[in-house]
């Protein structure tokens, strides 16, 4: 018998591969893709299923593994599942059963041990800092695995007692046989016995290897990490040791100086009184005192500076030692002896960063007949359409703009980048981040009003600030601004066109958007891809991202190319995925980045590249050869309770916490959107409805005004026709009149006054529009 050419399962392992499937008696059995994994097995038509549809799923632990022949076996948990299954060799038989048996073993241990697993490992203490926390998380996980891998050997152990003792009973019923014709099925059956057998040794081989290599592996570093903290142990002792003749030092200066500050003042040392005598002969118990308070010395320790702390003014001492420069240079006493002084600076205190909130409000339930809305929208600007807040979520569209800056951390990375091309592979993982957070959103953020603004400023916590405004009303339009001290400026100017389908909605942003870094100097520009709203009118809302982006810089010629692939069910590949390949300016492929818009990217080192076969289209494929591919960006879990909070992420339920100090403009100001979240929707639709019919009214009086200043200077000014039949009237009625007094009879005498008359009123009613 052949040696398998798949890898041999292993306990734990996931297991995928094509089976056959008994459906009826009409289509027989059908090809499917089953995946077993953590004691389930489940299977799917195809394999781009995995991400959203599985057909069917059974529980191992409870199921019986029976086999029928060389190539059929059938799994069943009581009657209720039962799956007939064929593989498409005996050997793939083979292997299935040995896979399905590891993983019914291990599922009914686990089962077995699921009341009293929550005792195995020690929680981690809530008063450790966030260091040791993860530490402890590291080595708990650790030890589980390695508990998991031993629980494996046991599993495999069983396994190899089982088919050595049924493979010694064939051998033995083998010898005891005579008739040539049972010879050929024992043998078989032998056969099959000895196939598990070395199938089973396999995996307990690769387990045992597998356990070896990780005790060894995280012996080291369990080594490492132990010197490590004995290193910082004694860093820490001879720190409080010169800390501790600092302040003893400080408490001198105090008592010795003339005029002490409010803000320095001790309960404790005033009973000793300000006497410069009695303060010298009290050092030696100022010294005791002081020993005997560091017991809590995390009063006065600022080195390991907790990012949750930033300096501020203000009169704590242990501020004055964070204000040197670095966290472990000293105070200088000459210095600290300054702070006695009412005219010298303030020195520094240590304030907490602001609390941020976690939830909000949850989302109400109203029923909202679509159809009665959506039937007259067609076809027209959805930016023009009045509808209900039960569409939206009650952020705007300037603070979904701001929540692109979610993983700051790409671009602060690229920042310290040296080479270009990396610096690239971060700029695209950015581009892509930003799509992560609408996989779920199918809410309409509001409409910005003219004029409308938002402000994020986040540089104590994270050190960017970031101001977007809403620049125009028709078409709508949005300016977004964003800078950072760690080196990098973001600009983007955002107008959206939307279409709604009838099935689906269709918006496309317009625009660009700008990436400048200051210490390369590197320019990257990009535009976004086109978002689509299916199932508008029947099901259920689902959004998906599609299209290609070129990001460039402009300074060296690198490019990036992206493609978001658009689902389609017809479809093998990995729903949201998105690929993309970095060259420089003459084309030549160096990364090779892969993953999904809303779970993960990663980023791969091209080492070399060659024509392949021909595409679907025709068109000649490149393979690319890489290195392994390393992880560059992972989508931030949700909040608990995202789903009943409008799917936000942890920074969108802080965008429209009210806060003191922004401008009037601000978006969090907005009433209509504060009632929103708060769940007061009949509210918020009435109060919507009122700002935006003043707005419209507004830019209709605004058009009448621009008219108006338009046609203005025309107003009163003669045209060229007017102008030369008002000359022409003139000289016709001065003709006349010279005429008849040349007559000089009675009725020329009359008629001359009367065209005289006639001729006055006429100057009087054409001269002004000649004279302007």
């Amino acid at each position: 018998m052949s040696e398998p050419k798949s890898p041999t399962p292993t306990p734990g392992d996931t297991y995928k591969g094509w089976l056959f499937k008994w459906t009826n008696y009409i289509k027989g059995y059908q090809r499917r893709w089953f995946v077993l994994s953590n004691g389930l097995l489940s299977y799917y038509r195809t394999q781009a299923e995995m991400g959203h549809t599985c057909r069917g799923t059974i529980n191992l632990a409870t199921a019986n593994i029976a086999v029928e022949d060389s190539c059929n076996f059938v799994i069943s948990n009581g009657g209720a599942q039962t799956y007939h299954l064929k593989a498409s060799s005996e050997v793939e038989r083979q292997r299935w059963i040995t896979a399905l048996e590891l993983a019914k073993a291990k599922a009914v241990q686990m089962q077995a041990e699921s009341d009293d697993s929550g005792d195995d490992f020690p929680a981690v203490s809530p008063n450790s800092g966030q260091g040791g926390d993860c530490r402890n998380t590291e080595i708990q996980s650790t030890l589980r695995t390695l508990n998991s891998k031993v629980e494996d050997l046991a599993t495999c152990n069983d396994l190899i007692v089982k088919h050595g003792s049924a493979l010694q009973r064939s051998l033995s019923e083998l010898e005891g046989l005579r008739v040539a014709v049972d010879m050929g099925e024992k043998v078989k059956q032998v056969t099959e016995r000895a196939t598990l057998f070395r199938i089973t040794s396999n995996a307990m081989i690769n387990a045992c290897r597998d356990f070896l290599s990780m005790a060894q592996s995280h012996s080291k570093r369990w080594q490492k990490a132990l010197q490590t903290e004995r290193e910082q142990r004694i860093r820490l002792e001879e720190t409080l040791e010169q800390l501790a003749k600092q302040h003893n030092h400080l408490e001198r200066a105090f008592r010795g100086a003339t005029v002490l500050p409010p803000s320095f003042s001790n309960p404790a040392l005033g009973n000793k009184g300000g006497v410069s005598g009695k303060a010298d002969a009290s050092d030696e118990d100022d010294d005791n005192e002081f020993f005997d308070a560091m017991e809590e010395p995390a009063e006065f320790i600022t080195v390991p500076a907790d990012p949750k702390y930033h300096r501020r003014s203000g009169s704590n001492i242990s501020g004055i030692s964070s204000e040197t420069g670095t966290d472990d240079q000293l105070v200088n006493f000459d210095e600290l002896s300054l702070a006695s002084n009412p005219e010298s600076p303030q020195p520094l205190e240590l304030e907490p960063v602001r609390q941020r909130r976690t939830r909000i409000p949850d989302k109400p339930n109203y029923y909202l007949n679509l159809w009665s809305i959506m039937k007259n929208c067609i076809g027209k600007e959805l930016s023009k359409i009045p509808m209900p807040v039960n569409f939206n979520e009650p952020l705007s569209m300037l603070q979904r703009l701001s929540e692109d800056l979610e993983y700051y951390e790409l671009l602060d990375k690229a920042a310290k980048s040296h080479s270009s091309l990396e610096q690239m592979c971060y700029v695209a993982a950015f581009t892509v981040s930003s799509y992560s957070t609408t996989v779920h959103r199918t809410g309409k953020p509001f409409n910005p009003l003219l004029g409308e603004t938002f402000e994020l400023d986040r540089h104590r916590e994270c050190g960017y600030r970031s101001l977007c405004e809403q620049v125009s009303h028709h078409p709508p339009a949005a300016a977004h601004h964003a800078f950072s001290e760690k080196g990098w400026t973001l600009r983007q100017e955002i107008t959206l066109a939307s279409k709604f389908r009838g099935k689906y909605l269709s918006i496309m942003p317009l625009g660009s958007i700008q990436c400048i870094f200051e210490k390369s100097n590197n320019h990257y520009s990009w535009k976004k891809v086109t978002t689509t709203v299916h199932n508008i009118i029947v099901g259920k809302l689902w959004i998906d991202q599609s299209g290609e982006i070129d990001v460039v810089n402009h300074k060296t010629g690198d490019r990036c190319h992206l493609k978001f692939a658009p689902y389609s069910y017809f479809s093998r590949d990995v729903p949201r995925k998105v690929t993309g390949v970095v060259t420089d300016k003459d084309g030549k492929a160096h990364y090779v980045l892969s993953g999904t818009w809303d779970e993960k990217m990663e980023f791969s080192k091209i080492m070399q590249s060659s024509k392949g076969e021909n595409g679907t289209e025709g068109k000649q494929r490149t393979v690319y050869q890489t290195l392994k591919a390393k992880e560059i960006w992972r989508k931030n879990p949700l909040p608990e309770g995202a789903e009943n909070m409008y799917y936000f992420s942890s920074l969108a339920l802080t965008l429209n916490e009210p806060e003191e100090g922004v401008a009037p403009t601000d978006s969090r100001r907005r009433p209509d959107q504060r009632l929103m979240e708060e769940g007061h929707w009949d509210e918020a639709n009435a109060e919507k409805q009122r700002l935006e019919e003043k707005q419209r009214s507004t830019r209709r009086e605004r058009e009448r005004e621009a008219v108006k200043a338009a046609s203005s200077p025309e107003e009163g000014r003669t045209t060229e026709s007017e102008f030369v039949f008002s000359m022409g009237l003139i000289f016709f009625f001065c003709f006349v009149c010279i005429y008849l007094i040349f007559l000089s009879d009675v009725v020329s005498i009359h008629l001359l006054s009367i065209f005289v008359c006639l001729g006055v009123s006429c100057l009087s009613f054409f001269l002004p529009p000649l004279l302007s």
